[in-house]
């Protein structure tokens, strides 16, 4: 899951490589993101159970969507007895949650009628927005000191970002496919999501060491009516030039369809699942310009189905790669501009007419106020794309932090262990800012742990 990003909304210089670093073999599992650590604490928080009697803790969790979201089901249809449902897909024997299974078919009709059999119209808002967010674990602790620490860190900072936006949460510490570890660990996982959740139109995987540092920024799907996967990328590196990391599938929004189940089979079958992995690897080495390795990793895999593979087209002619904003942002430019970032947002409610916007207010009023915030940054001529970019000085929506491997603890030679640490710390703290403002309090530093309470008319007064 460690791959290195680049680029931003607009031109510019070039960041240091952002393709897939190559792990060593011992340290393939540590580089899936969290840890059973990470999610037996997080349960702790999160679960009604008493935490004075020990549970088992489960290798999925679902956190469900607020009542509330206005991206929940309008109205949930009347309870049926268990068994006395109407018959869908799911009573087919032959159904298979694996890679390796039977291709699954027909799976736009099958969903459809599922919806409709639950009282739900497929083309209803109550569908169509509706976004489940997936991210995966590797079964052990982690191997790195303080690793287990941070991915929780990752994790409510995740967590965070759903409640505010009614994403549902899926958080996976099971290995679904046993071959398939660390990079490779997030196909059978969505695939499975989208087997699980056909009430959701979109299934958005996250790699764990990815943090949200703009909590006011929504997906913006109405922006992907015509596409069925996206990917931050380039197309002329992807499509011109073939380049191994002209994309990063660290992170990526997939449409609930069949055309999208047919992708993650054909991307598995390039994968440690199958006999051929090993052919695949030299073959991506051959067609892809600076691939270093034969290994068959995901990324290149990715970047081969869209530009070379036979059926291309039929990939590529469905997939948007992404640039327009920081839809994943490479850690390495952002980190260093974070706290410029934040003195342009505060200068921004400080200006006269924003008073409205320095109003306290319930955290599930969240919505008005961050679009309230965007108008007040475009008066104030705070330039770059909402969700940020490469120039610019708005919120990073998503800021990666490729090649730290926070949970093996040995980050990429490029970077030292300090510069990975306060820099996850500061997007961490960052973003941390921006939910407990509506609790009455903030980071008392950009490297500090401790918090202190916000003045009445925060942050006109300081």
């Amino acid at each position: 899951m460690a791959s290195e990003a680049k680029g931003g909304a607009a031109s510019g210089p070039r960041p240091p490589p952002h393709g897939r670093l190559v792990l060593p073999a011992g340290r393939a599992r540590e580089a899936v993101a969290f840890a059973a650590g990470a999610v037996a604490a997080a349960l702790a928080l999160l679960c009604s159970a008493s935490v004075l009697g020990p549970t088992p803790v489960p290798n999925i969790v679902s956190i469900p969507l607020s009542a509330s979201s206005s991206h929940s089901a309008s109205a949930a249809p009347a309870a049926v007895a268990v068994g006395k449902d109407p018959r869908t897909f799911y009573d087919d024997p032959s159904l298979s949650y694996s890679v390796r299974g039977a291709r699954v078919t027909g799976w736009d009709a099958k969903r459809a009628a599922w919806l409709r059999s639950r009282g739900l119209d497929p083309g209803s808002a109550a569908v169509s927005r509706r976004v489940v967010m997936v991210t995966g674990s590797q079964p052990e602790p982690c191997a790195g000191p303080g690793g287990d620490h941070l991915l929780l860190r990752f994790l409510k900072n995740k967590l965070d970002y759903c409640r505010l936006h009614g994403v549902e949460l899926l958080y996976n510490t099971a290995l679904l496919e046993p071959s398939m570890v660390a990079y490779w660990a997030k196909i059978p996982a969505v695939r499975a999501a989208m087997l699980a959740h056909p009430e959701a139109e979109w299934v958005w995987w996250v790699d764990a060491d990815a943090v949200f540092t703009d909590m006011d920024f929504a997906l913006p799907l109405e922006r992907y009516a015509g596409s069925d996967l996206v990917v931050y990328g380039w197309e002329a590196e992807v499509f011109e030039e073939r380049s191994w990391v002209g994309l990063n599938a660290g992170v990526f929004l997939i449409r609930n369809c069949q055309w999208a189940l047919d992708l993650m089979d054909a991307w598995a079958r390039m994968g440690p699942a199958y006999p051929e992995h090993a052919a695949w690897g030299k073959a991506l080495r051959e067609e892809l310009r600076g691939k270093p390795s034969d290994e068959s990793d995901d990324q290149s895999a990715l970047v081969y189905l869209l530009a070379r593979d036979p059926g291309a087209r039929r990939w590529a002619n469905r997939t948007r790669l992404e640039t327009g904003y920081y839809f994943q942002g490479y850690w390495a430019e952002i980190v260093g501009r974070l706290d410029g970032v934040a003195a342009r947002y505060e200068a921004a409610e400080r200006a006269r007419g924003a008073a409205g916007l320095r109003r306290r207010h319930a955290e599930r009023e969240h919505p008005r106020y961050a679009a309230a915030r965007e108008a007040a940054l475009r008066a104030a001529g705070v330039p770059g794309p909402a969700g940020g970019g490469q120039k610019g000085w708005r919120r990073p929506f998503v800021t990666h932090f490729t090649g730290c491997q926070p949970c093996g603890g040995s980050p990429n030679r490029m970077y030292t262990r300090r510069r990975c640490a306060e820099g996850m710390r500061r997007a961490l703290a960052f973003a941390d800012d921006q939910v407990l403002r509506a609790y009455g309090f903030r980071h008392a530093a950009p490297l500090s742990d401790s918090v202190v309470p916000l003045p009445f008319d925060y942050p006109a007064a300081q």
